[in-house]
Parts: structure tokens; sequence; C-alpha cells
């Protein structure tokens, strides 16, 4: 694709988003008491009253506004299969792209009105089986925020081109461009940076092995502690965002390894490739998004692989991390 090709492209999965956000907006005011009902349980995850609204949505757009000369797999969670095409009855190898997609990430805390999810989207040229988080060329990602916010941000990329930012006022309906800027920070003292502990399995290994990480670093107990700022945010696509605005030094998460050593099935408790499928946006912002070995991610997109992966807002800290991580890995599982 040419890059005009491209910034259309980036334009289509950010107007995407506008109509699931304001779908999703819409929907609260008359169904929100339903939002943490159960719908579902599939291979990828839990699906939730309030996801359902959102798939229904996204297929109504494609199916009304994606240009039929751009013929697209569809990838999400929730979908028959986790696949569907646009235009309909298409094979996969009859697209030119595909498209990995998280309706809500973070639905959990959005379900309780707790802290913004968001919807994330990564469009890759069609590889079929082999297409990976890798090939990904263009990717949005867009707030859904909580009742109590009146902003919501959005940031979309195009593969060497930067972050496009923007704040939507809720209110007015007015836009205004920002410029992310992950932290330059040298090190991790005095500021937020952990790895994904999210639910009760796995969580005393995951928190034995990330105080021996900063035991390593030089900073469990330093100065009597209380040094580096824990936050759970239960979204990738949130944890990817924190990393973007400078909110954060480093995150990380695996569970993957941990579940694998506890013998716990990973299936639906893990990050998959479409909670991460913006990676694109943190890497043109500047941040690292890589395997915990420090190798490129290279899941397939599909919605079933589990994925752990660590970010950095900056190359100092991600050299800093990688031996010591290394060696805990090899120690813990």
């Amino acid at each position: 694709m040419t890059r005009a090709q491209l910034n259309a492209a980036r334009r289509l999965l950010c107007r995407l988003q506008d109509h699931i956000r304001d779908t999703l907006i819409a929907a609260r005011a008359r169904h929100a008491a339903k939002f943490a009902r159960v719908a579902a349980v599939t291979a990828a995850d839990t699906i939730y009253y309030i996801d359902r609204l959102s798939e229904d949505a996204i297929l109504a757009w494609f199916d009304a506004h994606w240009p039929r000369a751009w013929p697209v797999e569809i990838v999400m969670e929730g979908l028959e299969h986790g696949t569907t095409t646009v235009p309909r009855g298409l094979t996969p190898a009859q697209t030119k792209f595909k498209c990995i997609l998280d309706p809500i990430d973070g639905t959990r805390s959005l379900m309780y009105d707790k802290r913004s999810a968001w919807i994330l989207a990564g469009l890759a040229p069609q590889r079929g089986p082999r297409t990976h988080l890798g090939n990904i060329v263009v990717a949005a990602m867009t707030e859904l925020p909580t009742t109590k916010h009146g902003f919501a941000d959005q940031l979309s990329a195009v593969a060497g081109q930067g972050v496009v930012a923007e704040t939507l006022d809720l209110a007015r309906g007015v836009r205004r461009r920002w410029r992310p800027r992950p932290s330059r920070a040298k090190h991790f003292e005095h500021g937020f940076a952990s790895i994904a502990r999210f639910f009760p399995e796995g969580k005393a290994l995951l928190g034995t092995l990330e105080e021996a990480l900063w035991r390593e670093l030089g900073v469990l107990g330093k100065n009597g502690g209380q040094l580096v700022f824990d936050d759970q945010y239960l979204s990738t696509g949130g944890q990817l965002y924190e990393l973007i605005v400078g909110h954060d030094r480093m995150l990380g998460d695996l569970r993957p390894m941990a579940y694998a050593k506890l013998g716990y099935s990973s299936a639906t408790l893990c990050c998959h490739p479409y909670d991460i499928g913006t990676l694109l946006i943190a890497r043109e912002a500047g941040c690292l998004i890589e395997a915990p070995d420090g190798r490129p991610l290279r899941a397939p997109l599909d919605t079933t692989t589990p994925v752990a992966w660590m970010g950095y807002a900056n190359p100092t800290l991600a050299r800093t991390v990688r031996p010591v991580l290394r060696r805990l890995m090899k120690r813990y599982f």
C-alpha cells in the first residue's frame, strides 16, 4: 500500500472505534445494570453482555464502510471460529488484509465503572496462518471512558510514520491533537513499574519473581523502600497507553510461563494477540515492546495463543532489565 492508502486505513480504524465508543456510551445509559452479566465462555475469554454490544457494532460498521477493494479477514473474540471476512463469503485466502480486534480490552474494569477500557485494532497484510504481530502496519486504540470522564483519548499509527494522538471532548465533540512522550528516566526509582498478576492464579510466583528482580536491580529496600510503585491496570491496551504517555517506565506480562510452571490452563487467563495488537503504536512512540527474553514478538494473529511480553519506556531501561530478567526466568520458570 502507498503512504496515502495506509493513512486512509488508519483513519478507517479510528472511525470504526469512534462508532464503537459512541455505541457503548449510548447503551450504558440504557443497560448499564446488564453489563456485568456473563454472556458466554469461549476458548479465548469470558464474554460479558457489554462485549456483545461492541461485537455487533463492529460487524455492522465493516459491512457498511470498509472498502470492497480491500477485502479483509477480521479476527476477534466472540466470532464463530474466531474470524469472519468482509465482504462476507470470502475465504481468508481471498482477502488482502487481516485485522485483529479487541472490542473492549479492560471489560472487567469498565463494566463496574472503575477505569477506562480500550478498543484495539491492528491491520496486517494477509499472510494466512503465518501473519504475526510483527506484520502489523496500521493500528488504532480508542479509550472507552467511565461515566465520570469528560474526555477520551485516541491514538493511531502507521509503521514508520509516528503516532497520531487526539483527545475528544465528549460534551462538545471537539478534538485536540497532542504528542505522547514516554518516560526518559534512566532508572526506576520514584516511578511506576510492575509485572502483571491480575488474578489469584500465579500471584505468589509472579510476585516472588518481581521482588527478586527489584532486589537484583538494587532497588528493593533502598533508602527505606517504597521506591517503585505498582499499578495493576487490568487491560493490556491500558498498560501500553501508560507506557506511551509517560506514566509507567516498565510493564510486563509473564503469566503464560508462570501458569505453565504451576500447571494451570493458560487459555483464558493470559494476554492474547488481540490484547496486544496495538504494540505498533507503542513502538512508534519510542517504547520497546518485546518478548521477555528480548526477542521480537511473533505470535500469530489469532484469539487463543498466550502471549508473554515486556514493555519498556526507553532503551536504557530495557538494557538494565533484560539480563537480570533472563536469569530470573530460568530460576523460577
